[in-house]
């Protein structure tokens, strides 16, 4: 089964200028073209274009993507470089995913003392209430470095 560049967009959700930016970058050295010249992507093309948006949403750069796409394709001979881009990669999303959490801790704090602050009328009598001094200092190694 082969997919024009139009069904690619629709199953994908891609846009036909980022398909064609992608393949302009090396990424989709993989898709072939029909005795017209056109694109005809396979399933799996499209199983690539999922791969592909991985990566970028794990934050690798186009080059790093193509770089892992000419290793897949020079086989097993570089199957150490993709385990190590790949666990590379996961240290870094590691390391972002616990700052987000923090972030998220931060958020979800300062939602539940304006919603109590809301419900007294007054947020230093809100902020002063035991239970969100403890809760601050229990969530934060430096509960006033967002005190505002």
């Amino acid at each position: 089964m082969s997919y024009s560049i139009g069904d690619v967009v629709k199953k994908t959700g891609l846009s036909a200028h980022t398909l064609r930016y992608y393949e302009k970058e090396g990424l989709l050295p993989f898709v072939k073209k029909n005795a017209s010249g056109v694109r005809a992507y396979s399933d799996e093309d499209l199983r690539w274009l999922t791969m592909i948006e991985c990566l970028k949403d794990s934050g690798l750069q186009i080059k790093e993507i193509r770089q892992y796409i000419e290793w897949f394709n020079e086989g097993d001979s570089t199957l150490a470089q993709r385990l190590s881009l790949f666990e590379n990669r996961r240290k870094i999303l590691e390391k972002e995913m616990a700052r987000l959490t923090v972030v998220m801790n931060k958020i979800r704090f300062k939602e539940l003392l304006y919603r109590e602050a809301v419900r007294v009328g007054n947020l230093d009598i809100a902020t002063n209430e035991r239970r969100f001094m403890q809760l601050k200092k229990k969530l934060f190694e430096s509960p006033d470095d967002f005190d505002k």
